[in-house]
Formats: C-alpha cells, sequence, structure tokens
C-alpha cells in the first residue's frame, strides 16, 4: 500500500456518450485533466456511437475540394481530425487531448472514472455491453436525465448503473444548455457524490444511501477491501491507495471551470430526480406557450412542477432525498427555469402546438437525430404512478402523459391542475 498522500497513478476518464451534451462534458473534462496533471491522466477517451456523416455546406470545414467533403465520412475520424463534434456539437473546438472511440471496451480500459452521458433509453444495452471490461474499483457520474422504470419499480440511473456494473456511481444535473456550456457562457452545477468510505482515510461526506444499490462496508485488509450487494453477485471495490482520493475536492477539480461552477453535494437522489422530473414540466410550459398563454402560464406550470418533484422524491425515496436541492440547487429550480424557457422540451413541446404536430413529427424534424428525454421520462413516470395506484397525486406529470397519448388537449390544463391541492 502507498503511503498515506503519496500516489503513484492517475485517474484514467472516459466520457460514455458523444451527443451535444456529452461532447460539451468531454470539452470541460479535457481541460480539466490537462490543468491537473498531478491528478488525471490528460487523454480523455470519449466514446462515439459509430456513424457516417458529411461535413455540410455551412462548416468552417467544407472544402468542396477536398476529398473529406465529398461524401459521408466515418464520425469519430470527423471528430479527431478536425477536433470538433461536427454532428452534435457543430462550431465548438475540442481541446485536442478529446479522443473519440468508436469501441466501448477501449474506450472504458483501465479506466478509473467514467461520466455516462447519452439518452437514458439506451444505458441498460450500454451496461451490458461494459460488464466484465472494467476495473472492479472504477466510480462514475451519471449526467443522463431520466428515472429506470420496470416491473420490479423505479430506480435511479445513477443506481441502475451502479447495480449492473457493480461501480460506485453519483450524478451531475443542473441548469445546463449544453450550447451555452460549450460557448463558456457561465454557468452553474449540482454534483452528488457521496463516495464510500472504503476508498480513502480522508474524510469523505456521507447520507446518500440511494447513491447506489450496494452495501459498502470498510474493511481493514486492503486486499478485500470489498462489500456484497444486497440483491446480486457484484462486488464493490475499494480504490487502491495508489490512486488519489476520489472525493469532493478531487471530483470538483475534474468538472468544475470559471465558466462552469460545480456545487458537491451529497443527495444523489435529489439530483437525479431534478434532472428527470424537469423535463416532463418542461413539456407542460411547451405547450402552455403555444397556446400564446404567456408567461403567468407558465410560471402557474413551474410552481405547480417544482411541488410535484419535492413530492414524488419525498414519497418514493424518502430515506435520501432532500427538499432543499430542489428548491436551492441548480439541479432543481435553476434546471426547471432553464428547462422552461429555452430546452428542448419545451420547444418541441411548443412547436407541436404551434404547428399542430405531434412531438414526434417535431423531434424528427428539428432534432438531428437526437431524442427528447421528457416524453419518454412521461411514459415511464406515469407507468409507475399508475402502478402504485398514484396518478391522481400528481396531476401535471399526469395531464403530460394524456396530452402526449391525445386523450386530453392543452387547452386543459388549467382544470386538470387545480383539481388538486398541494400540502
Amino acid at each position: 500500500m502507498a503511503p498515506l498522500g503519496i500516489h503513484h497513478k492517475k485517474h484514467k476518464v472516459t466520457v460514455v456518450g458523444s451527443g451535444n451534451w456529452g461532447t460539451t462534458i468531454a470539452k470541460v473534462v479535457a481541460e480539466n485533466t490537462k490543468d491537473n496533471p498531478d491528478l488525471f491522466e490528460p487523454v480523455v477517451q470519449m466514446w462515439v456511437f459509430e456513424e457516417e456523416f458529411k461535413i455540410p455546406e455551412n462548416s468552417k470545414h467544407y472544402d468542396p475540394g477536398s476529398s473529406l467533403c465529398t461524401k459521408p465520412q466515418k464520425l469519430t475520424e470527423l471528430i479527431n481530425g478536425l477536433h470538433e463534434n461536427v454532428k452534435y456539437l457543430p462550431g465548438v473546438a475540442l481541446p485536442h487531448n478529446v479522443v473519440a472511440n468508436p469501441s466501448l471496451e477501449d474506450s472504458v480500459k483501465d479506466s478509473t472514472f467514467l461520466i455516462f452521458n447519452l439518452p437514458h433509453q439506451f444505458i441498460n444495452k450500454i451496461c451490458d455491453g461494459l460488464s466484465g471490461h472494467l476495473l472492479p474499483f472504477a466510480r462514475g457520474i451519471s449526467c443522463i436525465k431520466g428515472v429506470d422504470v420496470s416491473d420490479k419499480g423505479i430506480e435511479l440511473f445513477s443506481e441502475s448503473i451502479g447495480r449492473k456494473l457493480g461501480i460506485y456511481c453519483g450524478a451531475l444535473s443542473g441548469a445546463n444548455i449544453a450550447s451555452e456550456v460549450a460557448q463558456e457562457k457561465f454557468s452553474e452545477t449540482t454534483i452528488a457524490y457521496d463516495p464510500p468510505a472504503m476508498d480513502s482515510r480522508h474524510p469523505t461526506p456521507q447520507g446518500s444511501p440511494r447513491s447506489s444499490s450496494l452495501n459498502l462496508t470498510a474493511l481493514d485488509d486492503e486486499a478485500s477491501l470489498q462489500s456484497k450487494p444486497k440483491s446480486n453477485n457484484t462486488s464493490l471495490r475499494a480504490l487502491p491507495a495508489d490512486w488519489p482520493p476520489l472525493n469532493h475536492e478531487n471530483v470538483k477539480k475534474l468538472l468544475h471551470r470559471p465558466y462552469f461552477h460545480v456545487r458537491m453535494v451529497s443527495d444523489v437522489a435529489g439530483v437525479s430526480l431534478g434532472g428527470a422530473l424537469k423535463n416532463i414540466v418542461a413539456l407542460a410550459a411547451g405547450f402552455v406557450d403555444g397556446l400564446g398563454w404567456g408567461d403567468n402560464a407558465k410560471a402557474a406550470v413551474m410552481r405547480v412542477g417544482i411541488l410535484e418533484e419535492v413530492k414524488f422524491g419525498k414519497l418514493f425515496f424518502a430515506d435520501s432525498v432532500k427538499t432543499q436541492t430542489f428548491t436551492e440547487e441548480s439541479c432543481g429550480v435553476a434546471d426547471l427555469i432553464t428547462s422552461c424557457s429555452g430546452g428542448r422540451n419545451f420547444r418541441c413541446a411548443k412547436m407541436s402546438v404551434q404547428r399542430k404536430m405531434s412531438i414526434g413529427e417535431v423531434e424528427e424534424k428539428e432534432l438531428n437525430g437526437q431524442k427528447l428525454q421528457g416524453t419518454s421520462t412521461a411514459y415511464e413516470v406515469n407507468a409507475f404512478l399508475k402502478s402504485e395506484g398514484k396518478e391522481d397525486a400528481f396531476p401535471l406529470f399526469t395531464a403530460v402523459y394524456n396530452i402526449l397519448e391525445g386523450k386530453v388537449k392543452p387547452e386543459d390544463i388549467p382544470d386538470l391542475i387545480e383539481a388538486k391541492d398541494y400540502p
């Protein structure tokens, strides 16, 4: 074991996902790994779902005389050659230490810290592909907006990632429109990370038991530092002392930038739920804005929305959720304001009303192959509420689902949310 405070190895970081937000996070992280060479390996691997893409004529990289522009090219080769994600984050230069990798297994090889940033409908398949290919003491953060609903109940993605991969996983969420962060416009985010005490002798925050489904226990013998999970045969291994501790201070150094301020907390459930549920509220705000009802109507929807977010957390995650996470942190009220003002769920819902089109049609036309999180989350949350007999307790969430299903109209929202009083 290395003496306390002496670390011979550095953390290797992989970003799993390469959409606009995934690429933006890779940019942020790569800037920080370069600035903190005592803690992190400089190269940041970014896993990319390989596809072919033709550089558009409005790109600064377009040259009609170049063979690169005459036909579609592999996206990873474009990213690595041009240092720009020309499809999902056009116009933003990426640090040269971001390496796009089409191999999921190779991108995470020897990585000690993983950042999951991809549409939540793909996470189960990704975890299947990662299983058995990670260091047993790897740690992670989920930037995924949504909740994992099955016939067994509801689970945070930080939980399901931790359970399926046998790693500890925290969560990141905030008022973070990707394009603005990528352009280095000032914003905040919230990171919930409650590292296992076994990882370091340094003091670490406590009090977030739902951050992973694993039951964490510290043992004295480093060789046997592991603990058995509650529901499967996976083992969680302690972070060896050769690596710097992954505590709040060092995790913040990985993601905090002068233009991207990080607040560290321990409420993983609250941060995860804020990032997921606000997308449903943003759809409702888009519907009423599309009707031309103005800011008063949108504010009314947002007020009810934040109440339902808190109520949902307290009802179904009572052992860990803190009300102030929703009311005081960027992942709560600030993210709700941003998402209901200019986020993609809000914009697509607004356009669906104005153009008299379905959300799916707007999504296909406007999002360049990316998917809305609000619609899938609305369906999954409704399925869970229905199974619990609690649809009536969440009238706004239920109204959004019924609008998507064509059972009610956006014009019905005032009557639908008026029916219930909130304690």
